[in-house]
Formats: C-alpha cells, sequence, structure tokens
C-alpha cells in the first residue's frame, strides 16, 4: 500500500501543474499588476493563447447532459471527454470525491451558506474568463488547454465561471459550489481532464448590517463560530501596502483585519475536520497497534497573490513530517461585485480541489481511481457519506505491472494550439496527451518526454515521449498493450501531423 506520506509527495505543487491548488499563472489580468501570478482558478501550461487551427474536423452539432450545441472549428472536445461529463462524481452517493465534498460542507452549515452542485458544465466564454477579468491573450482561453463546444462556449475550466451570477443573485450570505471542471493536461496519477473543484464565498452587504458598520458585523459573526486546538502559524499581519496590500479604494483598514480573521478561522474549521478524520481513520484501519498521543494538528498560512483576491492567502498543513498546501483563498476583489452588479457587497473566497484532498483523505495513490466503476474499488466506501466513522483508508485490490513504450517522431503538423505553420511553432504537449487518452483511455499510468532534439542541418525537432501502459484492474496482456501502442502512434499521424521515426 502506498502510505500517505508518499501520496502528499505526489502531490506537491509543480510549476505549470494543476496538481497544486494554487498555481503559477505567468500572465497579467486587468486586476493584477505585471508579476508573476499564483491563481486557484487559474492554473494553464499553455505560452500564450491562440487561434483555432482549421485542421480540426468536428460534428455539426453535439449533445452534453441533453441538450444539443451547435459547433465550429474551435471544437476539440474528445468523444472520451464527452462521456465524462454526465459521471458527476461530486453527487455518487458513497464516492469518496462526493464523501470529501459532504465533509467541506458540514464547516459551512444552512442556512447562511447555500449549496449549488448542479451547474451545468457547459458555460460561455465570458462567464468562465470575462466576468473574471481574464485578458483576451490569456493562456487559459487557449484551446491547447481548454475544451470548447464553438469559439463562445466551452467546458468550464473553474467554478468561478458562476461567481458573478451567484453575487448577482444575493441569494443567502455565502455559498459553496462544487462541480466537475475540465482541462486539457498531461497524463499522470494526479492529473486527469475532469476534476472537481468548490469554491466557497462569505459576503456581507454594507445596507444590511447596522449602521453599515461591516466591522463590527463580522467580527461578531467571527465570535459565533467554534473554535479548535491546531496549532496556526500566522506571522504576518493581515495585509501589508507592499507584499499583500489591502484594497484601499474599497476597504477600510479594520474591515480587512475582519474579514480575514472570519476566512482563516472559517478555512482552520474546514482543513480540522478534513485532517482529523484522515488522522482518525488511519488510525481505526490498525486496531491492533498501540495507539499513541499525537500532537495537534499545525498550520501555517502564508502570504500569497491571486488576481481575484487581496490580501491572499494559501494555508499548508504540516502533514506525515511535510507541509503540504491544500487551498488559496483571500479578500474578495471588490471590482469582481461591482461587476456582477453587487456594490456594497464584500467578503471572502476560497478554492480547493476535491481530488487532492480526497487523495489524502483515503490514501488514493492514482486519480484514475475516481473513475473506476469496479466494485472492488467503490464498495470501500460503501455507508461512508451517511456515517464518516465507517471511512478508513483505500486498501488496493491489486497490483498489475507497468509496460513502457517509447514513441519517437519528427514534428510537422498543425496543433490544436492553432497558429503559424511548423512544428517547431504549432507543437503542444496537450494534444499528444489528448491522442493517448482518446486511444488507450485509462489503461496508460502516465506520459514522459524522455529526449528531443533540433537536427542542426534541417532545424526539424524530434521528440520521444514514453508511455507507461498500466490498467488498475487488470493486468494488460503484450498483445493488448502493442496494438493499443500502435494505435497510439497511427493517431498521432493521423491527427498531428508528425512523422514516425
Amino acid at each position: 500500500m502506498v502510505g500517505p506520506k508518499g501520496i502528499a509527495s505526489a502531490l506537491w505543487p509543480r510549476t505549470g501543474s494543476r496538481a497544486s491548488i494554487t498555481l503559477l499563472v505567468r500572465r497579467s489580468s486587468p486586476l493584477t499588476t505585471s508579476l508573476p501570478t499564483r491563481c486557484w482558478r487559474a492554473a494553464y501550461s499553455s505560452d500564450a493563447a491562440a487561434s483555432p487551427s482549421t485542421a480540426t474536423t468536428s460534428p455539426k452539432t453535439v449533445e452534453i447532459n441533453g441538450k444539443k450545441y451547435t459547433t465550429d472549428s474551435w471544437f476539440n472536445v474528445s468523444s472520451t471527454v464527452l462521456a465524462l461529463t454526465s459521471r458527476k462524481l461530486h453527487l455518487q452517493k458513497d464516492h469518496p470525491v462526493a464523501i470529501t465534498r459532504k465533509i467541506i460542507e458540514s464547516v459551512f452549515p444552512a442556512p447562511t451558506y447555500k449549496y449549488y452542485n448542479e451547474f451545468d458544465p457547459v458555460v460561455s466564454t465570458h462567464e468562465n474568463f470575462d466576468s473574471l477579468g481574464f485578458p483576451p491573450d490569456h493562456p487559459g482561453r487557449a484551446r491547447s488547454d481548454t475544451y470548447y463546444i464553438n469559439k463562445d462556449t466551452l467546458l468550464r475550466t473553474h467554478t468561478s465561471a458562476h461567481e458573478a451570477e451567484l453575487f448577482r443573485a444575493r441569494a443567502s450570505g455565502g455559498y459553496l459550489l462544487s462541480a466537475d471542471v475540465y482541462r486539457r493536461d498531461e497524463v499522470d496519477r494526479s492529473h486527469y481532464p475532469v476534476f472537481h473543484q468548490v469554491e466557497g464565498a462569505r459576503v456581507w452587504d454594507r445596507t444590511k448590517v447596522p449602521g453599515g458598520n461591516i466591522a463590527a458585523a463580522v467580527r461578531a459573526d467571527l465570535d459565533r463560530l467554534p473554535t479548535h486546538n491546531m496549532k496556526v502559524e500566522d506571522p504576518n499581519p493581515p495585509f501589508h501596502a507592499e507584499r499583500n496590500p489591502l484594497q484601499a479604494p474599497h476597504h477600510s483598514p479594520d474591515e480587512a483585519a475582519a474579514i480575514a480573521a472570519h476566512l482563516k478561522r472559517s478555512l482552520e474549521l474546514m482543513v480540522n475536520e478534513i485532517f482529523s478524520r484522515a488522522k482518525a481513520a488511519v488510525a481505526a484501519s490498525k486496531p491492533t497497534e498501540e495507539t499513541q498521543e499525537t500532537e495537534p494538528l499545525r498550520v501555517r498560512w502564508v502570504e500569497a497573490y491571486f488576481p481575484f483576491t487581496s490580501p491572499s492567502w494559501e494555508l499548508e498543513v504540516f502533514y506525515q513530517g511535510d507541509w503540504l498546501e491544500v487551498l488559496g483563498c483571500g479578500v474578495t476583489k471588490q471590482e469582481l461585485h461591482i461587476n456582477a452588479g453587487s456594490l456594497s457587497q464584500l467578503g471572502w473566497t476560497f478554492g480547493i480541489g476535491l481530488e487532492r484532498i480526497a487523495m489524502l483523505l483515503f490514501q488514493i495513490p492514482d486519480i484514475r481511481l475516481f473513475w473506476s466503476r469496479d466494485e472492488r474499488f467503490l464498495a470501500q466506501f460503501r455507508g461512508v457519506e451517511d456515517n464518516l466513522q465507517k471511512l478508513r483508508p483505500f486498501v488496493p485490490f491489486s497490483r498489475h505491472p507497468a509496460c513502457y513504450k517509447d514513441v519517437s517522431f519528427w514534428l510537422g503538423g498543425v496543433s490544436a494550439a492553432g497558429g503559424g505553420k511548423g512544428g517547431a511553432v504549432d507543437w503542444h504537449g496537450n494534444d499528444l496527451m489528448e491522442v493517448v487518452r482518446d486511444v488507450a483511455g485509462d489503461c496508460v499510468e502516465d506520459v514522459r518526454l524522455v529526449d528531443e532534439f533540433m537536427h542542426p542541418k534541417t532545424g526539424r525537432r524530434s521528440m520521444c515521449y514514453r508511455i507507461n501502459y498500466r490498467s488498475l484492474e487488470r493486468t494488460l496482456t503484450n498483445g493488448e498493450t502493442n496494438e493499443m501502442h500502435e494505435r497510439v502512434m497511427k493517431g498521432l499521424v493521423e491527427r498531428l501531423g508528425v512523422e514516425i521515426r
């Protein structure tokens, strides 16, 4: 069994990857400076947004959850991904993702918080990007990173696509939104084209609190929150003029400090609930071992920078001997409330990935397992949603050997990222990942670039990727693996125009 420390290590943040909740985005936005941006809602790997490729063919219409959509040249959603849009793991009873969602929701009770779990994954580009201040050339808009149905419609890349709608509705003092989100990405044990996020927000309205005194109203709500016994490291002030500024035109220092305190206590309570249950589950799975006294959980607040909040923080938990980053948060940028027509509202927001937390909570070593229909996986979580005392770490039901195969090729086609002619310009690794996923599905554990070079005379670019074929549910035969690899190579030639070496 892979232990929790091994899982935690596999989930450490990696630049340019969504393994972290908060990741580097090296592009500015109308709400930011030109500094590198760490953003829990918009982590993308492309270098630039690009126009669509005319080489991509698509059906005239596609149906997603009972609704038909007209496609155009921007369409780049594979049948593999389309088939996943109906799964909604966060709503599947006794599924680890759904159980994790329920645990998080339990810390943010109704009626103060309203839960939204059934928003459709198809949104407009305005909802996904423009309403949040993404500039036209932001890398997240690229077809290499985002699944488009047509130029104006896509599969949401983050739960924040619904933020303006919820701020505008003013239906409650806060909300938790859980949903499936979609991104074209690499293939490995911590990445999947579909994953799940929870976004939370708490708002106060100047027109609805006594005397318009937001700071007093927030502190009164803070006093009503439970306490905990975690050790909290928070050495920095609630805001800093240069490192972590308050929004001076909109918030007073007292308001910013009060909102920050409420935010931090709320998220500390959530993290305490999650990791306390993780520790209890491990202890319950080893009843014959002597119970030892353990230190209280340790957490620390780290100043951060996000384009949607200011001041901003990341919350890290000391778990299995390492500091593990678990979420990003901050005081909501007032521009977002203003753009939603809610000028008198202010508050905080946070974002967290459900798979990331579920992998820690249940000690699940491979993200592909969440999509398994194997009873040996699903049966381990039956009854947990109704009785969290039954929560136990995942027990691997088999170990199957890996089979590595390399594919080497010269570039020469047009990528889904678009752009000019020539492989050196057009190539994007996510296009190869899509071909591999479409052909081999969950029978591939990871895909890695192992070699590349430029021919000194012709200037042609050669690349070599290593594909690790391994099923989580059965042993693949040599014949099956060879057949899949042949189809992968054929797909690369037909769809990306490469020349196999």
